[in-house]
């Protein structure tokens, strides 16, 4: 058993090998704190997978008796992984991916579980690296450290690996992962907040009613962040990932098991083939090429390779189906990749700038609350937004947090796949489409403010051929606009793309599927015209310099721009569906008139609550008003009366006492006497034993309502009165 004791970036990480899970070719016991995980490596060297792909598998698994928990609902054990463990499993994956060597073909699986947590842990950074570390200390034949930094922005000071406290007072939440010499993946977005600002209410004098001398307004900020401030912020993170991987290579290789070969598939290339296809396909494949669908593409690939394979050179050759096939590919993709560097033109016909015709369309669907139609050249997404209250909200349990937690925003991607041409059954969602929705969930949520209410949006892939996800963050935002939901700026996304060819290279703003598939970076922005409030980055290629992500996030920028553009002139079209959504209405007021909202015992509001038919929340402390009614015309009318109630200088209410004596109006009769309003709005109640020194049968035998009497103060309960009638 060996051991590993260092500071990583702010914090003292500690890593004991061999200690458990022996029989795994590589595991490690880390321990931070009160935290501690176990990550282990397993590799099936007696299994070949053929095939152009990694047979990766990370499993990220959270035990709750690590925080001293039962799991809830039924059944008490962990069963269905939760959305943050698919979502940490997919950040592991991505981040790892590139390390391994090309042609790596045994099945691999990755597991980390946390045994144990500490509520300031950064989970998803901790797991990253346990990860890494087993990988290091394991009997694979390459060593390259992968380590994970997170970075805050806390009042305007960069906060390398925040505590989860510090994390809820930040405006940025940006993660890192990559090696001494490159950056690997990267998930950004903004945190956004609420600013107080109090304004002079000039036309009031104070002296007639201090309260009235200003007026509170909370906006809404998406903290969105610039792409100068976020490249060097990202250049704070390079520095610490190349101290954290030096620390790891230097203390753990040498503490590795020995080396066992592993099986490398080689291409199953043929230059005699490829030579022939270059010669006599090429304007066939490039045809190929010209085709946008997916399936239409592979179609004609697939007969250009039949008709190869039927020739006679292919029979005299003994050519196999597929060596002609990779070599058909092999050059269809140097075709795309060539174009490219070498012309600066795209298969589809456009400038490496140009973004592709979009259409757009609201409200849609007429019984939805709100809808939205956007469409993106041969990517199509329906994007539906459904409004409701705070008791419609997802509960959620994490083990960092006491208690249940509720998420008042939900975005939900999905993926059918008829939306590129395939035959297959729709079921449950997959880790790509948790990771598409949460993208997308991340780049609205900065400038959206809920306030009391619960929103979820729904995105239907209907067609896809690159960037579904920033379809869907176009859309999403059209959709809240649609149902008049508050944003603080318009939000769009774009995907870009990357081709490198020795010491050339080109940006690609907005790809489609074939340049995602041929290219060497997936990237993805959203953000205002200001800033970007979301990123999502992986590399093929083992790396990109800060240099090439700077130009790849200008060239976003404007691409950016351009479909803010184009959706801004939808907006300013949006006809609302009024009859269909529900309309909730939020202000503020003095807290100090709170008061006189709810009037004595509530009746002030509830004659607003049955005059207007909705329903009206208060906050006593701030003073936010939420309205919320069936019809937008209640809720108006219902924020009106309460402005005209607030409008006027606040009377100062009359002082009573024991034995006063006053005149007061009849407002109720009930079976037990009847209630009075005394001057100043004030009911007291005079019991049917105080009505007549009489006895008195019915109460209405004596008094009738709206008739005017005077009454005497007996006694105070609470904030009730009693009254008597003189003698």
């Amino acid at each position: 058993m060996s051991k590993c004791i260092f500071e990583v970036n702010n914090h003292i990480e500690e890593y004991e090998f061999d200690k458990v899970a022996r029989q795994a070719n590589g595991s490690v016991w880390l321990k931070v704190g009160d935290t501690v995980m176990l990550a282990t490596v397993t590799i099936d060297r007696e299994t070949v997978i053929e095939g152009d792909f990694l047979p990766l598998t990370v499993q990220y698994l959270e035990k709750t008796y690590a925080a001293g928990k039962i799991p809830g609902g039924f059944f008490k054990r962990e069963s269905k992984p939760s959305d943050f463990e698919t979502l940490t499993s997919r950040l592991i994956d991505r981040s790892l991916r590139p390390v391994f060597p090309k042609g790596f073909a045994h099945p691999a699986q990755i597991t980390i579980m946390v045994l144990s947590v500490d509520k300031e842990a950064d989970l998803q950074r901790l797991a990253l690296n346990a990860a890494s570390a087993a990988m290091l200390s394991s009997d694979l034949p390459f060593k390259n450290s992968v380590t994970g930094v997170r970075l805050a922005n806390i009042d305007g000071k960069i906060e390398i690996n925040p505590t989860n406290t510090q994390m809820q007072d930040s405006t940025l939440d940006l993660f890192i992962a990559g090696s001494k010499e490159d950056l690997l993946m990267i998930e950004m977005r903004s945190l956004g907040s609420v600013k107080t600002e109090v304004i002079p209410a000039m036309m009031i004098d104070p002296m007639v009613d201090p309260s009235l001398a200003s007026e509170t307004i909370n906006t809404r900020i998406s903290n969105a962040m610039g792409e100068d401030e976020l490249l060097d912020v990202i250049g704070i993170a390079q520095e610490a990932l190349e101290v954290a991987n030096t620390q790891f290579e230097e203390a753990m290789i040498p503490l590795a098991k020995t080396s066992e070969d592993v099986v490398f598939i080689e291409e199953v290339s043929n230059e005699k083939i490829y030579a022939h296809v270059s010669a006599n396909y090429s304007d066939p494949i490039k045809e190929a090429i010209s085709q946008m669908a997916k399936s239409e593409r592979n179609s004609s690939l697939k007969h250009i390779a039949k008709e190869i394979e039927a020739s006679e050179i292919a029979k005299s050759n003994e050519w196999a189906y597929d060596q002609i096939k990779h070599a058909v590919v092999s050059y269809k993709r140097k075709c795309v990749r060539d174009q490219i560097i070498n012309e600066g033109k795209r298969a589809d016909g456009r400038e490496l700038t140009e973004v592709r015709p979009i259409s757009i369309e609201t409200n849609v669907l007429p019984n939805a609350h709100a809808s939205c139609l956007f469409t993106r050249g041969q990517t199509q997404a329906l994007v539906v937004l459904t409004v409701g209250g705070n008791k419609d909200s997802q509960m959620f349990e994490n083990l960092t947090t006491e208690g249940t937690q509720n998420e008042n925003f939900m975005l939900h991607y999905n993926f059918p796949g008829f939306s590129v041409g395939e035959a297959s059954p729709i079921g449950a969602p997959k880790r790509r489409e948790l990771g598409h929705g949460n993208l997308g969930k991340r780049a609205l949520e900065a400038a959206l403010d809920t306030s009391g209410r619960t929103m979820r949006l729904v995105s239907e892939i209907l067609e896809s051929n690159g960037s579904s996800s920033m379809a869907t963050v176009c859309g999403g935002y059209l959709a809240l606009r649609a149902a008049e939901v508050d944003m603080s700026e318009p939000i769009a996304g774009i995907a870009m793309g990357l081709v490198t060819e020795g010491d050339k290279h080109a940006v690609l703003t907005d790809i489609m599927g074939l340049e995602d598939h041929d290219g060497d970076m997936d990237f993805k922005v959203a953000g205002s015209y200001d800033g970007i409030t979301a990123m999502q980055m992986d590399i093929k290629l083992g790396g990109i310099s800060k240099e090439l992500l700077g130009e790849a996030l200008a060239q976003a920028k404007e691409g950016r721009a351009h479909i803010l553009d184009i959706m801004k002139e939808a907006e300013d079209a949006i006809v609302i569906n009024e009859d269909k959504l529900p309309s909730t209405d939020l202000f503020s007021i003095d807290p100090s008139r709170v008061g006189d909202v709810i009037g004595q015992a509530g009746k002030v509001i509830r004659e607003i609550i049955e005059k207007f038919e909705v329903a009206i929340d208060i906050d006593k402390k701030d003073g936010n008003v939420r309205v919320s009614g069936g019809s937008k015309k209640g809720v108006v009318g219902a924020r009106a009366h309460i402005e005209k109630l607030l409008s006027t200088p606040k009377e100062k209410a009359p002082e009573y006492h024991v034995g006063d004596i006053c005149m007061g109006k009849v407002k109720r009769i009930v079976d037990f006497g009847a209630f009075i309003e005394l001057p100043g709005g004030i009911d007291g109640l005079l019991h049917i034993s105080k009505v007549s020194k009489e006895r008195v049968a019915n109460v209405s035998d004596v008094l009738s309502e709206n008739e005017e009497i005077e009454v005497v103060i007996l006694e105070f309960k609470g904030n009730k009165i009693s009254l008597g009638r003189p003698e």
